[in-house]
């Protein structure tokens, strides 16, 4: 086959032919050779991972915003990566013993996992148990009891991915069962690709890993529609303000605490209090335009003066007391 020149190696000697001057060959640049692997050929395209990334960033928003309310804790997930690759290589990359929930498409033939780190899956349980996360167990094996408690996290994963694949294809996603073995949790054949979401997931500054793997082998018909999709409506919810900190700020602002005014002190014996009836006043140690102390939670923070405001007694706070002085 003859070689084919650019527009500027043309013109380049058109112009030395009017010169009158003689060109040596053009040298010839072999382009570097880019290795395929026929056996795994990328299912997804760039175009269609952008799409899935952004679904996936909705999602990480969706469920951030759930654990903050669950986990009364500042939470901020992170997707950090989407990778194509064979099962047998993300079989490899999971430790034994894991928390793996297997779940299915409804209607479909699309399976997947999602995968807990241990440290991120004690870290739950202890905290929707009441602790504060630190909790550490001797065995990283998770018990049936164990199982239970994180199926509030699960179920939720799978109502946000509902939602958020709900912008491409009216998909319902739904548990399958738990395992702690990779081995057990087959989805697909070891030399079939797979796609592997990442995700980091910050609690209190704590970083954990979650992982969701879907089986790729059935994702044609969900491909097709990627390609048509528009990127613009599937532009992750972070973009509209709907972070964290925002969610947490909103809580916190509509979080009900106790506040008490008191009004002074007295010591009473216990034979002043046995005489005391009906009528009889007791003296404080302050007057009535003394300022006094306010707490909230049982905390001392404010000061404020006693009043009245239509027809109701109220207590008028004058003034913060530094954190030098709170007891």
């Amino acid at each position: 086959m003859a070689e084919l020149l650019s527009q500027q190696e043309i013109d380049s000697l058109l112009n030395n032919i009017k010169n009158g001057e003689v060109t040596e060959a053009i040298e010839k640049h072999d382009k570097e050779a880019v290795p395929f692997d026929f056996r795994l050929p990328n299912r997804i395209s760039k175009y269609q991972l952008r799409t899935i990334r952004n679904i996936h960033e909705n999602f990480s928003e969706n469920f951030s915003s759930f654990l903050v309310t669950k986990l009364q804790s500042v939470v901020n997930i992170e997707l950090t990566s989407i990778d194509q690759l064979y099962y047998s290589e993300y079989v490899l990359s999971v430790s034994n013993p894991a928390c793996l929930y297997t779940f299915e498409i409804k209607d479909t033939d699309i399976k997947g996992i999602v995968e807990l780190s241990t440290e991120f899956a004690f870290s739950l349980i202890d905290r929707l148990l009441g602790g504060n996360g630190k909790g550490r167990k001797e065995s990283n094996v998770i018990t049936v009891i164990e199982q239970k408690v994180l199926m509030v996290i699960i179920e939720n994963v799978m109502k946000e991915l509902t939602n958020t694949w709900n912008t491409v294809e009216n998909l319902v996603f739904a548990v399958s069962k738990f395992e702690s073995d990779i081995d057990f949790a087959q989805i697909t054949s070891a030399n079939e690709s797979v796609l592997l979401v990442n995700y980091e997931v910050m609690i209190d500054d704590e970083p954990f890993m979650m992982n969701i793997c879907y089986a790729t082998f059935a994702f044609e018909k969900i491909l097709s529609k990627l390609t048509n999709k528009s990127l613009s409506s599937i532009r992750p919810t972070r973009y509209k303000g709907g972070t964290a900190k925002d969610i947490m700020s909103y809580y916190l602002k509509n979080t009900e605490l106790n506040v008490e005014a008191e009004l002074g002190r007295v010591n009473l014996t216990f034979k002043d209090i046995e005489n005391l009836r009906k009528g009889d006043i007791i003296q404080l140690n302050k007057n009535i335009s003394d300022e006094v102390l306010v707490r909230v939670e049982n905390k001392p923070i404010l000061m404020g003066r006693i009043g009245e405001v239509n027809g109701h007694k109220a207590v008028k706070i004058t003034r913060k007391i530094p954190k030098d002085e709170q007891i």
